[in-house]
C-alpha cells in the first residue's frame, strides 16, 4: 500500500533534491538573500512648504485645475509638461524592455524634466521635489509603473528622489503615519473630485463648441480664461457653482454655426491613451477636429463611477458568504448617488450643455453578452459597452479606441469587438495602437473610417431636409437672421439623429418657411 507523505516530508525531499542538483551542477550553497524594496525617504509635514509635488497623466485642464485646487490645501503642485516623443526616447533609454508606451512616455517625461532642472542650475532636487503617481494591482503593466519610475530615477542619477504612490482603490487610509505631509483625508478627496469634475466640464464644452465656432481660436481663448477663473475658485475656496455660472456666460458669447455637418466620433480605449493630448496618441483629438469631426471625449467621471460600480458588483458577489457586505453595498450606492448628483449640479450651472455620465448598469448590460463584467484590468467591459451604446443609442457615428501597442486588457476587448461590429451593422469602429511612431499609417486608417462616418452624417441631414421639404440654404438664411440661434450654449436635444446639425435643424425646421 502506497504511503501518503505529509507536507513536511515533501518539503524535506524537495530540499534534498535541490541540494543534490546544485552539487552536480557545481553551483555551491544556495544564497538565501531575497530582494527587498529599498526604503523610501518619507515626505514629512515640516517639508511641506519647501517641497514641490510633480505629477501628470491627465488632460492639461485637469492637471492645471488640480494644481490650483491643491494649492488651496497648502500643497505646491506642478504639472509636468505634456509628454512628447523626446520623453518616449528617454523612457526607452532608462526603462525595461517590453513596457507599454505610457510607461515610457511618463517615466521618460519625469526623468527629462529633472535633468532639465539640473541643467538649469537647480540644486537639492531630490530634497525639494517629489513625484506622485497612482498604482494598482491588476493584469496590465499599469501596476508596474512605480518600479519603472524608481529604476529610471536610480539609473539616471536621482536614486534618492521620492516617489509617492497611492492605490486607485485604496481609499483614504493610505498614509504611513501622522507626520506624513500628504494627508489623504476627506477634504483632500473632495477637493480633488471638484477639480476633476470641473476639468471634465471645461474639456467637454471645448469639444462641443470648437468645431462650430465662427471666429477661429475663440473657444481656446475662453477655455484658458475659464481655467483661470475656476482655478482661482478652487484655490481660494469660492463657490464652484457660481464660478461655473460665470464661465457659462463666457462660453455663451462665442458665436457658432450649428448647420455645419460633422460626424460625431466617440473616443474610448486605455485610460492614458485617451486622456493625453500630445505625441502619445498622435494629437488625435485636434487632428480629428481638423478633419471635420466633432470629438466626444470620455470624462474622468465615467471612470470614477465605474470604480464604484465594480466595487459594488464585487461586494454583491460575496454577499452570501460575507453578510457584512450589505453595509459596504449601501455605502457604495450612496457614493454613486452623491457623485452623480454632484456632477449634475455642476452641469446645471452650465445649463446642462454637457452630457450626463453614461449609466454604468446599462453599459454592463450591453457588454455582458460579449465580455464578462468580472474581468478587470484596463477599462474592463467598458470599451465593449461604450461601442454598443454609441451605435444602439445613436450617440456617435464612429468609435475610435486608443490603446498602447500590446495593451493586454484593451487587446482582449478588441478581439470581442469584431463580434460586436458583426451584430451591430451600423457600427463604425476602429482600434488604434499607439507606439510613438507610424503616425502617417495610423491617421490614414482613421481617415478611411472617418470618410464613412462623414457620409453617414451627410446622409442623415439630407434625409431630414427632404422630409421637412427644406434646403440647407433656407435653413442658413433663417439662422442668419436670428442671432439667438448662434448661441453656443444652446441645448440641442438628441431626438432626431446623431449629428449636431441634424438635431439642430430638426428643432428649428417647423419655424423655417
Amino acid at each position: 500500500m502506497a504511503k501518503v507523505m505529509d507536507k513536511e516530508e515533501i518539503e524535506a525531499k524537495t530540499r534534498d533534491y535541490e541540494r543534490q542538483l546544485r552539487e552536480e551542477m557545481g553551483l555551491g550553497k544556495k544564497n538565501g538573500k531575497h530582494f527587498h524594496k529599498p526604503k523610501e525617504g518619507r515626505w514629512t509635514k515640516d517639508q511641506k512648504e519647501s517641497t514641490t509635488i510633480l505629477f501628470g497623466g491627465l488632460t492639461l485642464a485637469h492637471e492645471e485645475l488640480a494644481a490650483d485646487a491643491m494649492r488651496g490645501l497648502g500643497y505646491n503642485l506642478r504639472p509636468l509638461p505634456c509628454p512628447d516623443n523626446d520623453s518616449l526616447a528617454v523612457g526607452k533609454e532608462y526603462g525595461n524592455r517590453g513596457q507599454c508606451n505610457p510607461t515610457y512616455y511618463t517615466v521618460g517625461n519625469l526623468v527629462k524634466y529633472l535633468k532639465e532642472l539640473k541643467e538649469a542650475g537647480e540644486e537639492d532636487i531630490e530634497d525639494r521635489y517629489v513625484f506622485v503617481t497612482a498604482g494598482a494591482c491588476g493584469p496590465c503593466r499599469f501596476g508596474m509603473y512605480e518600479s519603472e519610475y524608481r529604476k529610471a530615477l536610480r539609473d539616471s542619477g536621482f536614486d534618492k528622489f521620492r516617489v509617492l504612490l497611492f492605490q486607485q482603490s485604496g481609499g483614504l487610509n493610505q498614509t504611513e503615519g501622522g507626520d506624513d505631509a500628504l494627508e489623504l483625508n476627506a477634504k483632500f478627496a473632495i477637493t480633488l473630485l471638484k477639480s476633476i469634475m470641473v476639468g471634465d466640464m471645461i474639456n467637454e464644452l471645448g469639444y462641443k463648441i470648437r468645431p462650430y465656432e465662427v471666429n477661429r481660436g475663440q473657444t481656446d481663448q475662453v477655455i484658458e480664461d475659464a481655467k483661470r477663473i475656476m482655478g482661482d475658485a478652487l484655490r481660494d475656496g469660492k463657490s464652484v457653482f457660481r464660478s461655473l455660472r460665470k464661465v457659462r456666460k463666457m462660453f455663451k458669447a462665442i458665436p457658432v454655426d450649428y448647420t455645419r455637418v460633422k460626424p460625431k466620433v466617440k473616443i474610448t480605449g486605455e485610460f492614458w491613451a485617451q486622456t493625453t493630448e500630445g505625441d502619445g496618441n498622435y494629437h488625435m483629438f485636434r487632428w480629428l477636429e481638423s478633419e471635420g469631426a466633432e470629438v466626444m471625449v470620455e470624462p474622468i467621471g465615467t471612470w470614477i463611477e465605474y470604480l464604484i460600480w465594480a466595487a459594488k458588483q464585487g461586494a454583491e458577489d460575496r454577499l452570501r458568504i460575507e453578510p457584512e457586505k450589505r453595509k459596504t453595498i449601501r455605502k457604495l450606492k450612496l457614493a454613486k448617488v452623491f457623485f452623480r448628483n454632484w456632477y449634475n449640479l455642476y452641469r446645471w450651472a452650465l445649463g446642462f450643455k454637457t452630457d450626463s455620465l453614461p449609466n454604468q448598469q446599462k453599459l454592463a448590460d450591453y457588454a455582458r453578452a460579449y465580455y464578462d463584467t468580472h474581468l478587470k484590468g484596463g477599462e474592463g467591459h467598458l470599451e465593449i459597452g461604450k461601442n454598443i451604446m454609441a451605435t444602439a443609442d445613436k450617440h456617435a457615428q464612429m468609435v475610435v479606441s486608443l490603446k498602447p501597442f500590446g495593451c493586454m486588457p484593451s487587446t482582449m476587448s478588441d478581439g470581442v469587438q469584431s463580434r460586436v461590429v458583426a451584430d451591430y451593422k451600423d457600427a463604425i469602429f476602429i482600434p488604434i495602437e499607439t507606439s510613438g511612431d507610424g503616425e502617417v499609417n495610423v491617421k490614414s486608417r482613421v481617415q478611411m473610417k472617418l470618410y464613412e462616418a462623414r457620409m453617414k452624417a451627410r446622409q442623415e441631414v439630407d434625409e431630414l431636409l427632404e422630409e421637412k421639404g427644406l434646403t440647407m440654404e433656407q435653413v442658413r438664411e433663417y439662422v442668419a437672421k436670428r442671432p439667438e440661434l448662434s448661441n453656443s450654449m444652446r441645448r440641442i436635444g438628441e431626438h432626431h439623429g446623431i449629428s449636431t446639425a441634424t438635431n439642430f435643424i430638426a428643432e428649428i425646421a417647423p419655424k423655417v418657411r
